[in-house]
């Protein structure tokens, strides 16, 4: 029997039949990111691309502390200058770098944000975290790897140098500080995958705490 009419099923049954007004029970209205069995159609994707971008930026640092930073220090200091100058040329005028790099940081923020406003505290401090230490890399970035990567990129301006001193500063100081940033990066995507599980815990499946119109 629907609480909400009285009406028992067998009498919209008949409605329905002789097509009367009453035919067919009213759904509530849902907010636009619920699907019809109440589940989230937003924070789940959001939750996946930020764990994509944290992912692809914490390989990205990763190659360069595993690979490119030892493979450099084999050659002499000419050969590091230029491949290293020729590394950040190619990145800096790279789009999809710039749109991962920032968006990173957009999507864990802007799930935080939601998180949050939806009352689902647990979820918003790990996303929160996720966001800070995110902050911390681009904070590690701004500060210490592009004006390194500037001073290289002016070594020998207006021509050529045999004063090669900044390659000591990026093999301890830039290496370093990318070391960190892979680390920051590792524990924000934890972060986040942290809260896809407490997401998907708390995500109603069909038959099981879905929204209906009838109790």
């Amino acid at each position: 029997m629907s609480r909400s009419t009285g009406t028992t099923d067998d009498d919209v049954s008949v409605r329905m039949s002789a097509g009367l007004p009453g035919a067919h029970p009213r759904s509530p209205r849902l907010p636009a990111h619920l699907s019809r069995d109440g589940r989230d159609r937003l924070t789940g994707p959001l939750l996946g691309v930020a764990a994509l971008a944290m992912g692809l930026m914490a390989g990205l640092f990763f190659a360069f502390d595993v690979s490119v930073m030892p493979g450099l220090a084999r050659g002499d200091d000419r050969t590091y200058a230029t491949a290293m100058r020729n590394i950040n040329a190619v990145i800096d005028g790279s789009g999809p770098f710039a749109l991962v790099f920032l968006g990173a940081l957009a999507v864990t923020a802007w799930a935080a944000v939601r998180a949050f406003r939806k009352q689902q505290r647990p979820m918003g401090w790990w996303l929160l975290a996720a966001a800070l230490c995110y902050l911390a890399v681009l904070a590690l970035t701004m500060g210490i790897n592009i004006p390194l990567n500037n001073r290289l990129a002016d070594l020998g301006r207006p021509g050529p140098s045999t004063d090669y001193s900044v390659i000591a500063d990026f093999k301890g100081t830039w290496e370093t500080a990318n070391i960190f940033r892979t680390l920051l990066c590792l524990i924000a995507l934890s972060g986040i995958v942290r809260a896809l599980l407490l997401h998907g815990r708390a995500t109603p499946r069909p038959g099981n705490g879905s929204v209906s119109s009838q109790s």
